[in-house]
Formats: C-alpha cells, sequence, structure tokens
C-alpha cells in the first residue's frame, strides 16, 4: 500500500507470527495507513527475530515520518504466553523466548513506547470490537490452525491470568492419544488442529495432503477418510467447548484460524455436537471469525491506542471484513 501523505497521530501494529509478521499504521479508526509484511527468521535463532522484529518496527517509524504521522506507542503482539502486566514472553516454543523482557528490549532499540500482547488474546479482543463478537460480553475466540489457543472475554474483560489463561488447546480430551508437544497426551491439539487433522488423514490413507484445507475439499467431494478424521475432530473441539462453555457461561463462540475457513463444513456439525452435550448451559451461539489473519495485527493497533489512553475512535469503529490489511 503507498504512504498517504496524511498528517496526524497513529499507532504502529505489528503481528509477530512463527512463519511471517503483519505490521501495520493505524489511525485512531484502526484505518492501515501503511502496511508491511515479512517473514520471521526463526530458524536463524531468537536473537535474529527480536533484531528482525525491531527492524520493522523502525521501517513503519520510518514510514509514518515519512507521511508526515506521529507514531504514539507501538503494538506487539506474540505467540506463546505472554504476561502482559509484565510485558514480558514468558515462553515461546517457536521462537525460542523464556522470561524475555520483550517491550523493554524493543524500546531500547527503536526509541518507541512499546505494548506487549498475546496473538491469540489481541485477535479475540479485535473480534470483540471490530468484528464477528462486536457487542457480545461473554466471548471465547478460539483460533485453530497449526495449534489451538482461545481468548476470553467475560463480562466484557479479557481473562489473562498472568499469560496463561486461554490454552483450550491442552485441554485432555483422549487420555490414550498421542503425546503432545507440551508433554502432555491427548491434547484437543492433537486431534483437531489444522496441522493434526492433514496428519491424520495421511496416516489413515498414506496418501499425504498438503493442509487441512485438502482435508476439507475431500470431505466435500465425500470421501469416507476424510469425514472419518474429520469426525474426530469435530467431536473432540465439541467436547472442548463444552468444557469450556460451562466452566465460562459463554454467549458467544468465535472459531478463526486457518481450520475455520471450511466455513459451514466445521462450523454446522460443531454447532449440533455442541447442542446435544449442552443441558442447563446457556447455549453460545458459535460463529466465523470475521476479521481472518488481521486479527492480530488489528488487536495489537487496539492494545496500543488503549495503553496511549485513546481508544474512543477504535471503539466506535465500523466492523469492517478481512482483506483491508
Amino acid at each position: 500500500m503507498p504512504e498517504r501523505p496524511v498528517q496526524g497521530d497513529c499507532v504502529i501494529a505489528l503481528d509477530v507470527g512463527g512463519t511471517g509478521m503483519k505490521g501495520a499504521l493505524l489511525d485512531r479508526d484502526l484505518k492501515p495507513l501503511v502496511t508491511l509484511r515479512r517473514p520471521t527468521p526463526r530458524e536463524a535463532g531468537p536473537d535474529a527475530v527480536l533484531t528482525a522484529i525491531a527492524a520493522a518496527l523502525g521501517e513503519l517509524a520510518e514510514r509514518a515520518a515519512a507521511g508526515g504521522l506521529t507514531v504514539r506507542r507501538a503494538g506487539v503482539v506474540v505467540p506463546g504466553i505472554v504476561d502482559e502486566e509484565t510485558a514480558l514472553a514468558v515462553f515461546s516454543a517457536n521462537l525460542g523466548w523464556r522470561d524475555l523482557p520483550l517491550a523493554e528490549l524493543l524500546e531500547q532499540r527503536t526509541g518507541l513506547p512499546v505494548t506487549l500482547g498475546h496473538d491469540v488474546r489481541a485477535g479475540g479482543f479485535a473480534e470483540a470490537a471490530l468484528g464477528a463478537a462486536r457487542g457480545a460480553r461473554d466471548i471465547l475466540f478460539v483460533a485453530i490452525g497449526t495449534g489451538i489457543a482461545a481468548a476470553v472475554i467475560n463480562d466484557g474483560h479479557p481473562v489473562r491470568a498472568g499469560g496463561y489463561g486461554g490454552e483450550l488447546g491442552h485441554l485432555a480430551v483422549d487420555p490414550d492419544g498421542p503425546v503432545c508437544g507440551c508433554g502432555s497426551r491427548g491434547c484437543l491439539e492433537t486431534v483437531a488442529s489444522a496441522a493434526a487433522v492433514a496428519a491424520a488423514y495421511t496416516a489413515r490413507t498414506g496418501r499425504a495432503v498438503p493442509g487441512a484445507d485438502q482435508v476439507a475439499a475431500l470431505l466435500a467431494q465425500g470421501d469416507t477418510d476424510a469425514q472419518a478424521v474429520w469426525d474426530r475432530a469435530v467431536d473432540a473441539l465439541a467436547t472442548a467447548l463444552t468444557l469450556a462453555t460451562t466452566l465460562l457461561g459463554c454467549e458467544l463462540i468465535v472459531l478463526g484460524g486457518g481450520l475455520a475457513e471450511a466455513g459451514d463444513l466445521l462450523l454446522d456439525p460443531v454447532r449440533t455436537r455442541l447442542a446435544a452435550r449442552l443441558t442447563f448451559q446457556r447455549r453460545p451461539g458459535v460463529v466465523r471469525a470475521e476479521l481472518g489473519d488481521e486479527a492480530g495485527c488489528l488487536g495489537a493497533g487496539l492494545n496500543a491506542w488503549h495503553a496511549v489512553g485513546d481508544a474512543a475512535g477504535a471503539a466506535c469503529a465500523e466492523p469492517r471484513k478481512a482483506g483491508s490489511l
């Protein structure tokens, strides 16, 4: 996107993933003025990732200055266990961090004030403010991709729990199931993540598939092996969502991430099987996320504006479909 010669305030938003970074300059209404995408050099080690993040923030700051914009703050969101209150990246298996004072280090390298957040919690925050969950107060946002994580919003407030809240992917749904990367056995992530669905189809048939989207395509064509793999994933997801609904009293469940791109192929059976498991509990709606892979970046921007103390524009922004960043 070309820079706009528009004077005014903005924040830098940067969503750091295991393979790529998505960044933007966002105005008070969360409209992107400049965007940036860069690879995440995780194979080169954690120091290289830190350097790449600082470089991306620096590039966006330079582009803001060239466009006559004043950067008020930078919001950075990362995967793993993130303690927002202490601005600490507690642990990230993908990026190789442990107890890293990430915000402080980035401030030292860039001279920018930095607000650190968790990528999935930021995505849930964005869906609540701008997307599929707008107007709801008790929300469970579930990102189903290579792994599974969730963001919990209760009575309109995000639940952080020192960075440990929302680890839905590590609920044990099959005690005799495969060992998870976390060290436990039979976690939801080992059955219902996009990576697990693709791996299960390959193991069952001997035919390798590049991803869960291919399994969904085969399911739509009537492939019985795809149906069996999909049913197992849906059952596991419905079990985990039943537990979450019982504990949290969700009014709305928002499914995002790569697996949710299957749309009603996923949503319809999840709705049916969740409803069959509930008795006295509040019956939540189950909808697909609206913001796609923009959610984390928009959430990073929301975090930054809230830290500035000026979220008025963001709070009244119109919901926006994915694709504008």
